[in-house]
Order: structure tokens, then C-alpha cells, then sequence
């Protein structure tokens, strides 16, 4: 019995400091540990990490096609940004990384915190010239990359798109 007992305990606290903090999803959004879901809500039993959306401003209306930005736990996907606009590598490329930058800051991270990240060229031989722009953008630790020729061209007749994944 003693010995149940002991397994018990350990167990229970085995779970409380695996458990993470009291964050549910509601159909109204995040609620944290200040804003209790309703009482025997789906919201209640869900434990671990929780998928949101960052917005850069007001949410759009209706259901867009992709979003932006997403984080699950500390996770942050940023979608690929691209350069819809008259100009050559090195324009297309600063800004792309501003882009991302202002995404990371939105949702709480940084370009320093960036894991990985994808970058689309339209044409290979802008590599050399993209690298200019690319290197030191993620401090002093870049994150690893994998870079591509885009079969087929870039949408929107972007001559870089790049999408990375960072920590919050």
C-alpha cells in the first residue's frame, strides 16, 4: 500500500511539471490562465501548445487563403514573402527580409532567432548578388538554409521569395 502510495504522488507530480501553462483555445480566440474557458469545455481538456495566428493588423474579413504568420508554442512559421515590384535582386531581397523582420517583431521574435530558412530565387544566377543583401540580416549565428531556383518563376513576378521558421 505504502508503496502505491509513493507511486501516486510521483506520478501526479510527474504530470503537474509536464503540464504547461493554463492556455486553452476558445471559439472566441486564446484564453490564458486569467480567463478560464467555460466549464466543461472542449477548450478545458486540451493541454500543451495552441495554434495562433499573428496578425499585422486587423484580422481580415471572411476566410483568407493562407495566413501570414502562425505559432505553435514557441514555433513561428512565416509565410514566403515576396517582391511584387519593378527592381533587380538586391531590391527584391532587402525587401523580403524587411518584410520578415517586421513579422517576427509582430509576433514576438526576432531576426536573430530564426531556425531556417527557405529562399526561392526566379533566376540562379542572382545567387551571388542575393547572398549580399542576405548575409548578416540574422546576426551573428544565421540560421541554416536551403536555397532554390524556383521551376517556373516566382507568382507575382517576385525574383525572390524567402519563409523561415524561428522561436518566439
Amino acid at each position: 500500500m505504502k508503496k502505491q502510495t509513493r507511486r501516486r504522488i510521483l506520478k501526479a507530480a510527474a504530470v503537474a511539471a509536464a503540464a504547461p501553462a493554463a492556455v486553452a483555445q476558445t471559439a472566441g480566440g486564446i484564453v490564458g490562465a486569467d480567463k478560464a474557458p467555460a466549464r466543461g469545455s472542449a477548450a478545458q481538456a486540451q493541454s500543451g501548445p495552441v495554434k495562433k495566428v499573428h496578425y499585422r493588423g486587423e484580422k481580415p474579413k471572411g476566410i483568407p487563403l493562407f495566413s501570414s504568420a502562425v505559432s505553435y508554442g514557441n514555433l513561428l512559421f512565416i509565410a514566403g514573402k515576396g517582391a511584387h515590384f519593378p527592381g533587380d535582386i538586391k531590391a527584391h531581397t532587402k525587401y523580403v527580409l524587411d518584410e520578415i523582420e517586421k513579422e517576427l517583431i509582430n509576433a514576438g521574435s526576432s531576426m536573430e532567432k530564426v531556425l531556417k530558412c527557405n529562399v526561392y530565387l526566379n533566376d540562379l544566377k542572382d545567387y551571388q548578388a542575393m547572398n549580399e543583401v542576405f548575409r548578416g540580416r540574422f546576426g551573428e549565428n544565421p540560421p541554416v538554409r536551403t536555397t532554390i531556383a524556383a521551376a517556373g518563376g516566382i507568382p507575382g513576378g517576385s525574383l525572390v521569395e524567402i519563409d523561415v521558421i524561428a522561436y518566439i
